[in-house]
């Protein structure tokens, strides 16, 4: 053991031992340096320390060598370094000022490993609290890209989802810095998605994919080409990395990476990288849609998808607060069909639910986007009107539905006229608060129905209202 010098001892250590001087210029860094940064020692003397620095840390890093060169002993300082490859080192030094010799030494930790499982810790806890906290599917694909932008290069994301019943793909979040969101289309129109999807495996495709497997992908156009040709949108990406999104009920679409750059190249590492995180995506995609259809069978009515009761009066109190503050009317069209039961009583149930759903339909034709029907129960529906500036408004729009109902419904080939009986009330002339407004546009509704029905009547002024 004698034997062994120094030199000796430095030569077997797996940290990387660096001597620079005060401008970084290096002096000398053990064979460990190759193994943590790529570099041959041969290749860095006379070198700056500081050229490998990440960008992002460089500024810290110059701050940290001065206090060193000052005289103070540095024990945990941790930054990040360009290796050989283009890879990232993270790495954590100890190092101290020999002023005798004017240098710098230090030692070089590598703890990379340690960092990337620090990251997906991190990663799977983000996406996991972005599941509960995002308030619907498109934040949550939103905050997904931001989560993933953290690992890779990630300016052109997208989701893919899958529905198994007509075998199609949708592109509910579609990030493209050349293309626009393609249209809905059948899983076998893209051979890309249906073999990461179907296959539920991970497909990377470069630009050293083999032509004829490439052209197999309709990615002919990206046969091998120089690193510095630029890329063109039409050809396709340079790099395409997909990932199926797998739940226990099968295959929920995928998440896409493309890259038109090779700055943004993706490798297998980060193939394994991103199948990783799909899983956590996946759980909690899964979860938000599941969220999201009980919030909608909480709100919406099952048979015609409209508002129910509840949802509509949350908005008819949020369009009140909304007429108080900028001093507009608002009105309510209190809606029933005339003689429905006869309906049910003479063609079934069946007919009478269809009759329901096509009553739904004509009555958002006759509406702007921005105004609301819903259906209260049985054949009652109810239109909120917001922004009028006169109390015409409600009459127009009353007159208009009840033209529209002059026309006949088509009921799987049966023709069948419904006439409406229609009640208006106006805010603030018939109340201020929604189940009293609510109130008299059924009372007017009710007087309609009263003398023969099939007509328009506004509620009476009263002293409570």
């Amino acid at each position: 053991m004698q034997s062994i010098s120094s030199l000796n001892l430095v030569d077997l250590l797996l940290d990387a031992v660096c001597i620079v001087r005060a401008d970084s210029t290096i002096v000398f860094v053990s064979p460990a340096f190759e193994r943590i940064f790529g570099y041959a020692p041969n290749e860095v003397v006379g070198k700056r320390m500081l050229d490998m620095v990440h960008p992002e840390d460089l500024a810290a890093t110059q701050r940290q060598a001065q206090s060193v060169t000052q005289g103070e002993l540095q024990l945990q300082f941790e930054n990040r370094y360009v290796r050989k490859d283009g890879s990232i080192a993270h790495i954590r030094w100890t190092a101290r000022w020999l002023p005798d010799k004017q240098v710098r030494l230090a030692v070089a930790h590598d703890i990379t490993v340690r960092k990337a499982t620090e990251s997906m810790q991190a990663v799977i806890y983000a996406i996991s609290e972005a599941a509960h906290t995002t308030h619907n599917l498109q934040a949550l694909f939103q905050h997904i890209h931001q989560i993933v932008g953290g690992l890779l290069p990630a300016t052109n994301f997208a989701v893919a989802l899958y529905d198994p019943h007509d075998d199609r793909l949708s592109f509910p979040y579609h990030v493209n810095e050349h293309l626009p969101a393609p249209e809905p289309m059948a899983l076998a129109e893209d051979p890309r998605y249906a073999e990461v999807i179907r296959g539920g495996v991970t497909l990377l495709l470069t630009p050293d994919t083999p032509v004829a497997k490439a052209a197999h992908w309709h990615l002919a156009s990206q046969a091998p080409r120089p690193a510095a040709a630029a890329p063109h949108s039409a050809q396709g990406p340079l790099y395409w990395l997909g990932v199926p999104l797998q739940t226990q009920r099968g295959p929920l679409g995928a998440l896409v990476l493309q890259s038109y750059t090779e700055q943004g190249r993706y490798t297998d590492k980060d193939k394994e990288l991103l199948q990783f995180v799909s899983t956590q995506v996946a759980a909690a995609i899964e979860r938000k849609q599941m969220y999201e259809r009980l919030e909608h069978m909480a709100q919406y009515d099952q048979l015609t998808h409209l508002p129910n009761r509840q949802l509509f009066l949350d908005r008819l109190k949020t369009a009140l607060a909304r007429a108080r503050r900028e001093q507009t009317l608002l009105s309510l069209l209190f809606i029933d069909l005339d003689r429905f039961k006869d309906v049910n009583d003479t063609l079934g149930h069946a007919m009478g639910d269809l009759l329901l759903q096509r009553v739904a339909q004509r009555l958002l034709e006759c509406v702007r986007a921005s105004d609301t029907v819903a259906r209260l129960g049985g054949d009652e529906f109810v239109v909120l009107l917001e922004g009028g500036q006169a109390r015409e408004h409600a009459s127009a729009a009353a007159d208009k539905i009840l033209a529209a109902f002059g026309q006949d419904f088509d009921l799987e080939g049966q023709r069948l006229y419904i006439q409406p009986s229609i009640g208006v009330a106006i805010y603030p002339e018939h109340g201020g608060e929604e189940h009293r407004l609510l109130g008299h546009a059924d009372e007017a509704m009710y007087l309609s129905k009263r003398n023969g029905g099939n007509q328009v009547r506004v509620a009476l002024v009263s002293q409570h209202s």
